[in-house]
């Protein structure tokens, strides 16, 4: 592991940007950071923990994933990510396919629809009670026009650590009861959040540079400030990393003339490869 932080700092070391990562090697169970703790700008990697609250809240019967849920125009303003908001209003869908895609496209119509569906202080109770000390929901939907350097707690909050601390907790609870009803779910679902996690269309980060078909459980972000990842990685079909990258404060454009974004999905996807490479 010393050998592979070394790599991954080296990586970060001559960016124009900051980074801070998490990592997890699940074979043996040693842990690294950069900087894990620092509290950061979420943007969608917060839906990870929205889509384990609500299997949370299947569980407890609140909730059903055949629950039918409506396509309304009010929820398509301002959207800009994922695609019901070019969808006829009035179209109705079940709620599991709105957790679906709230996770494969980042979609924020979908989104909203989970989210007006639980309570944000019980959601932000449930991340603290799991060890997400960082972690909090500020609003359904980020104000538009934010502008490059907007303070964190303009907008939902997370860390690289908290964010390898849910992921570490679904993969146990999809084999174990206690560590699955300790996010108060089963491991029928604690597995279910991991495979739509795995469906994830956005593989521009953390997936970028590993092999075509390497499955990863996933969920991107983007915000003014930066690009962010956390995922599960596997290995002959068996988990064998956790993953998390923050990359804030990107620049818009680089000194070469290219959008600040591409180093960042460059980065991260270099960071997963040198873990990739490490963990055999």
């Amino acid at each position: 592991m010393q050998d592979l932080v070394a790599r991954m700092n080296a990586i970060c070391d001559v960016q124009l940007f900051d980074t801070t990562w998490y990592v997890k090697d699940l074979r043996t169970g040693a842990e690294a950071d950069r900087r894990g703790d620092v509290v950061l700008p979420s943007a969608s990697t917060r839906k990870t923990s929205i889509l384990m609250h609500a299997l949370s809240k299947v569980h407890e019967g609140a909730l059903r994933l055949d629950e039918p849920c409506t396509i309304e125009a009010r929820l398509q303003e301002g959207v800009d990510s994922g695609t019901y908001q070019y969808m006829t209003p009035g179209c109705v869908i079940p709620l599991r396919d709105a957790l679906v895609n709230m996770i494969i496209t980042s979609d924020n119509v979908c989104t909203q629809i989970v989210l007006e569906r639980l309570d944000r202080d019980a959601l932000n109770a449930w991340c603290h009670r799991i060890g997400m000390k960082g972690m909090t929901h500020r609003v359904n939907f980020p104000p538009p026009g934010l502008p490059w350097d907007h303070p964190v707690e303009a907008v939902a909050s997370t860390s690289a650590r908290d964010q390898g601390v849910l992921l570490d907790r679904m993969v146990a609870g999809a084999s174990d009861d206690a560590a699955a009803a300790f996010l108060g779910a089963t491991p029928t679902l604690c597995r279910l959040g991991l495979d739509i996690l795995s469906w994830q269309r956005l593989r521009n980060l953390i997936p970028s540079l590993l092999p075509q078909k390497a499955k990863v459980a996933n969920k991107t972000g983007r915000g003014p400030r930066g690009r962010m990842d956390a995922g599960v990685v596997y290995k002959d079909d068996r988990p064998r990393f956790i993953i998390s990258v923050y990359l804030d404060q990107v620049p818009d454009t680089l000194p070469d003339g290219l959008p600040g974004f591409t180093a960042a999905y460059a980065t991260a996807g270099r960071l997963a490869r040198a873990c990739w490479d490490a963990m055999d």
